[in-house]
């Protein structure tokens, strides 16, 4: 598939245009696929805090009927339900289901938007596919490199488009930095970058095991991942501090600005990973993500560097997760709250941008439970994105493989600090060069009876 129509349309409309024009329109063509005369039906897998809030957002961007919500806690799937009856245009209330394959057989679904924590995105992506679903799965898209193989190779195979909700490149005010910045030059030659996040998000504490509630489904909550004494609800934060589902800080939040920093500068698999890092202050507490990481991504003539710490303050206040792309002619940084350029000479000006909120044209997001309002109007021009890539056939700015590259970097890093060495990934032998040890740690043993995916099974 390709999508250089599409994409260069997109760049036509985005070029000159205003942040707020943007978000006002996405030209005609976003008109016919808001106005789509026959709704797309769609399920959510996932209907906890972002799941929901992904799925709002394409309600509030275009014609589609939410047939059912798949979600193992009963409080969360009747909450986000009742929402969907208030939002969509039928008021009809979707159908609930604890187990997602049932949904997936059911119900002919055209799209699938995945919400569930990350040790589920590979195989209720690759799940949907199969089913004929094209699908919207949430960063980081896998736990290990060899899922994020499988559902590269799966999502060619099925011939569907994958959208994975890396939204910083369809967030207005970084849109125009790429373009008005990036694009023309302005910094000259980019040589170094630099990414952090000093957020104090680490969850930690010592709390009591306890039965599990009768509205929760914790063994289909687990699914492949290690089942832990249940010690309470693992929404939201509290399982992200665990790296039996997931990547930590660094599969979390760097993927993020590593997805950004590789689009701005087309970049494709880093030459080299290596990181290193620990729980260094906050040892007390069940937490086992590491509190202090740094990394280096090397490109040729470019070494893309991470740091993060859950503790202290940011090195820049203003920019506490971001990232900076240093010029020879300037330095570019750049948030989900603003972008700053600053020249070195004196015969360019500094330039600035702030977010651009949408709260007047959709008020219903000021109600909106845990809303993340500076990325509201990025997720929908996101939607709209990967609407216009199924109906045009075209991969979407967040194609699967895209998201692929961010996230099996993050987690090459973290696997870089646990062996103590660089490692070098050879994407297409699938192994780790030189270092059999790294290359069996592509793939994390899954709990049974699931079985872990493969790249192979889709190509053979």
């Amino acid at each position: 598939m390709e999508s250089k129509i599409f994409n260069i349309n997109r760049r036509n409309f985005l070029k000159g245009a205003t942040a707020a024009a943007v978000l006002s329109s996405f030209g005609t063509y976003g008109f016919e696929l808001m106005h789509r005369e026959k709704p797309w039906r769609v399920g959510l897998i996932g209907a906890g805090w972002y799941g929901s809030s992904d799925l709002f957002k394409l309600i509030q961007v275009a014609n589609v009927e939410v047939i059912a919500i798949s979600e193992v806690d009963k409080n969360f799937a009747a909450d986000t339900a009742n929402l969907v009856s208030q939002r969509q245009r039928s008021k009809k209330t979707p159908k609930i289901y604890n187990d997602y394959k049932e949904m997936l057989k059911n119900e002919g679904l055209e799209i699938v938007l995945i919400g569930s924590p990350d040790h589920w995105h590979a195989l209720q992506c690759i799940d949907a596919l199969k089913a004929g679903a094209h699908v919207y799965v949430q960063k980081p898209i896998s736990v290990d490199v060899m899922e994020g193989e499988a559902m590269v190779a799966a999502a060619r195979h099925y011939n569907r488009v994958v959208q994975v909700g890396t939204q910083r490149k369809s967030t207005p005010h970084l849109i125009n930095a790429k373009e008005n910045i990036v694009d023309k030059g302005l910094l000259g030659k980019i040589s170094h970058v630099e990414m952090c996040c000093y957020f104090h998000m680490r969850a930690n504490g010592n709390p009591p095991l306890e039965p599990v509630p009768e509205f929760l489904d914790y063994e289909m909550w687990t699914g492949p991942a290690p089942l832990r004494p249940y010690d309470g609800i693992p929404h939201k934060r509290w399982w992200r501090t665990f790296m039996e589902y997931g990547n930590g800080i660094m599969g979390d939040m760097c993927v993020h600005m590593l997805d950004t920093v590789r689009w701005m500068l087309e970049l494709d698999w880093p030459n080299k990973i290596s990181s290193t890092g620990g729980i260094y202050v906050q040892k007390d507490g069940k937490s086992n993500i590491a509190d202090t990481q740094s990394a280096i991504f090397e490109y040729e003539d470019l070494n893309c560097i991470w740091q993060h710490r859950s503790w202290g303050t940011p090195d820049d206040p203003e920019y506490p997760w971001s990232f900076k792309l240093f010029g020879e002619k300037g330095t570019l940084s750049g948030s989900t709250m603003q972008y700053d350029f600053v020249p070195y000479g004196d015969d360019v000006k500094p330039i600035h941008m702030d977010v651009v909120y949408e709260k007047e044209k959709y008020p219903e997001d000021l109600t909106e439970k845990g809303i993340e309002l500076n990325a509201a109007p990025a997720t929908r021009l996101h939607m709209l994105d990967f609407l216009a890539a199924i109906d045009k056939k075209s991969l979407p700015i967040a194609d699967i493989r895209e998201g692929h590259i961010s996230t099996a970097s993050c987690i090459l890093a973290n696997m870089s600090m646990e062996l103590q060495r660089p490692l070098v990934y050879d994407s297409k032998n699938l192994v780790v060069v030189n270092d059999a040890e790294a290359t069996a740690l592509l793939s994390r043993p899954y709990r049974a009876p699931y079985a872990h995916p493969h790249p192979n099974q889709f190509t053979q």
